[in-house]
């Protein structure tokens, strides 16, 4: 600080403050007057401040209605899910085949297959051949022989060498359960108070999967294993190599196997047991009316599901004062609209031609309710009309698909209104980039002019600090005496 001193009389030397723009010690002669730094810092942080709050809030409001469109486009391609089954008239095609008798045979519809009641008998079942050895007295570790055994199953054959290393009963069924080129021959050892038994087992079913077997010459210890035609005496069979026989509305039929597949189009037998003489099993292939049901079902849950997300982006609570993310957006409101159009549409002209005709029904809250003894009945006595309404090109279910498709697809109203909000989060972006560019360049400028200001200030300091020195080396004026 500089100061001036003059004399007054009665008074010794006083001193008056004499302030140049300094709060600091700095303010000494030659030495800084104004803290540029802090200053301008405080200067852009107030220039800065409300368009960045500004911005930051604009940000915070996309950023909702970000989240919020990608709730709600989530929930309406799960609800599309659900749709799928319904949508497609070949959707509602699916048959279903049923046996009044479920421990004789069990069925399964496929492609191909026509309504309609059959009639079916089952003689015998298909079964694959179990031949049983003479008894080894020797046990299963007892030498049998050496030597090659020739294996068929069927049409294939496959050869096991015997040598020294697997000459025992349990060795040689060993060489044939790991042997190249086996086609499904099981060799096993069972142990009797007579001694090992050697188990040959089919894992084919059918009469042309007969099991022999062949000895190379001169194997004399190994043709105790020998067995096929006219050589049966070496091997008990325990069960047959068998077709199954049976017949569809009175049209015999043999398979090989117990599963059949092309004796009635498009249905597949499981063939489990036979029918006493003289009676039979039904076979029902009709609509799949349990299927469908269980799909509508499924509708009207992923319905009310979507009817939830509705409500939770729309609301608004009263006591709380809060809003939802979308309440009022155009979008959803839009998106709410076209879906309970389609839900409330009457398609056909038959006694079902709405949802509440099924037993679907609309409660206090917008949610649906399914009554299921009146869809039961509705799919039961008029199948094809329960198809038209969902299914039809005007259908419920195809609208409300095509419908979510559009919305959802490129230029759809779902995906435009995305496309606006990625389109000012970018801007925003732009616009706080600016901003920081904007208040880089005006701190640089304040830093310019206040510098400036500050060395001017420190010059007028120091020709105020000589002019006090001067000042003081001047004589002092005495005061006259009063007479």
């Amino acid at each position: 600080m500089t100061t001036i001193t003059s004399s007054t009389p009665n008074s010794s030397s006083a001193t008056n403050p004499v302030s140049v723009a300094s709060n600091t010690s700095a303010g000494a002669a030659g030495g800084s007057v104004i803290n540029v730094g802090t200053l301008v810092s405080e200067l852009v942080a107030a220039t800065e401040a409300p368009q960045q709050s500004l911005i930051a809030n604009q940000t915070q409001a996309v950023t909702t209605n970000v989240s919020a469109l990608a709730t709600l486009k989530s929930a309406l391609s799960s609800f599309q899910s659900s749709l799928a089954p319904l949508s497609t008239t070949s959707a509602f095609n699916a048959l279903s085949a049923s046996s009044s008798d479920q421990t004789v045979f069990t069925a399964t519809a496929g492609s191909g297959a026509a309504t309609g009641s059959y009639q079916v008998t089952v003689s015998s079942l298909a079964s694959a051949q179990q031949l049983l050895s003479g008894a080894f007295a020797g046990g299963s570790t007892a030498v049998v022989g050496t030597g090659t055994l020739t294996l068929s199953l069927g049409s294939t054959s496959f050869n096991v060498t015997i040598d020294s290393s697997n000459d025992t009963l349990a060795g040689i069924a060993s060489a044939i359960n790991s042997a190249s080129g086996n086609p499904g021959v099981t060799a096993t050892i069972v142990n009797g108070t007579d001694g090992a038994h050697l188990i040959l087992s089919s894992s084919l079913t059918g009469a042309a999967n007969t099991i022999s077997v062949t000895v190379g010459g001169g194997a004399t210890g190994l043709s105790q294993l020998a067995y096929g035609s006219g050589n049966t005496a070496n091997y008990t069979q325990q069960s047959p190599a068998q077709d199954a026989s049976f017949s569809v509305a009175g049209v015999p039929y043999t398979s090989a196997s117990n599963t059949v597949s092309d004796a009635l189009s498009g249905v597949t037998l499981n063939l489990l047991g036979t029918t006493q003489t003289g009676s039979s099993v039904t076979l029902t292939v009709g609509n799949n009316t349990a299927t469908v049901q269980s799909n509508i079902q499924a509708f009207v849950a992923a319905y009310n599901q979507l009817q939830s997300t509705f409500a939770s982006l729309g609301s608004y609570d009263a006591t709380t004062n809060t809003a939802g993310p979308m309440m009022g957006n155009a979008v959803l409101t839009g998106t709410q609209n076209q879906i309970r159009q389609a839900i409330y549409s009457i398609v056909g002209t038959s006694a079902y031609n709405s949802l509440a005709s099924i037993g679907i029904t609309t409660n206090s809250d917008g949610s649906l309710s399914v009554n299921n003894a009146t869809l039961s009945s509705a799919l039961s006595s008029n199948f094809s009309a329960v198809s038209t309404l969902f299914s039809s090109s005007g259908g419920i279910a195809s609208s409300l698909n095509s419908e979510i498709s559009s919305s959802l697809a490129s230029g759809g109203t779902v995906a435009s209104y995305a496309q606006t909000l990625s389109q000012q989060e970018n801007a925003l972006t732009d616009q706080s980039n600016q901003l920081q560019t904007q208040m880089a360049a005006l701190t640089a400028s304040l830093t310019q002019q206040y510098s400036a200001l500050n060395a001017l200030l420190s010059s007028l300091q120091s020709t105020s600090s000589y002019l006090s020195q001067q000042f003081a080396m001047l004589p002092q004026v005495q005061a006259r005496p009063n007479s």
